[in-house]
């Protein structure tokens, strides 16, 4: 898993690659909190859990980042050193016969949250849908990983 800050007009952008979706939304998670603060310290905050819900796979990553963003602001907090632990497909792709059970993604995750009192931390007001792209990629040893791409509103 890993990321990539970029510069984008008057925003930033986050690149990230995975092995998993789960370590692709991970990576990106990772990317916010650097673009937020230059250096996280790495022994302060509690861990805490999220869950998130979305109509599809793009919008579960932009629900998860807003969240994080929502839970910066109200706790005080930055949310840093993210693990996603699953993401679970909607019922229908899982198997096509499906009626009854839900057709939303749904994410658990985790997050240490480290005091913004402690930081000197930039704020990221929004997470974007412009030019945002999840897609699943061939790599060059021939296994398949993700990539991420993402605007945050700075």
């Amino acid at each position: 898993m890993r990321f990539e800050l970029r510069d984008h007009t008057a925003d930033v952008a986050v690149a990230a690659t995975g092995d998993s979706l789960e370590t692709v939304f991970a990576a990106v998670a990772d990317g916010l909190a650097a673009a937020s603060c230059d250096e996280i310290p790495a022994d302060t905050g509690d861990r805490f859990p999220l869950s998130v819900t979305a109509e599809s796979r793009e919008a579960l990553l932009f629900d998860y980042l807003d969240e994080l963003i929502y839970l910066r602001d109200v706790r005080a907090e930055l949310p840093v050193d993210h693990r996603v632990e699953s993401i679970e497909t909607p019922a229908a792709d899982r198997r096509p016969d499906a009626t009854d059970e839900s057709d939303e993604w749904h994410l658990e995750a985790s997050a240490r949250g480290v005091p913004l009192s402690e930081i000197d931390a930039r704020e990221v007001k929004a997470v974007t849908y412009s030019e945002m792209r999840l897609e699943r990629v061939d790599g060059n040893d021939g296994d398949e990983g993700w990539e991420a791409y993402v605007v945050f509103d700075v």
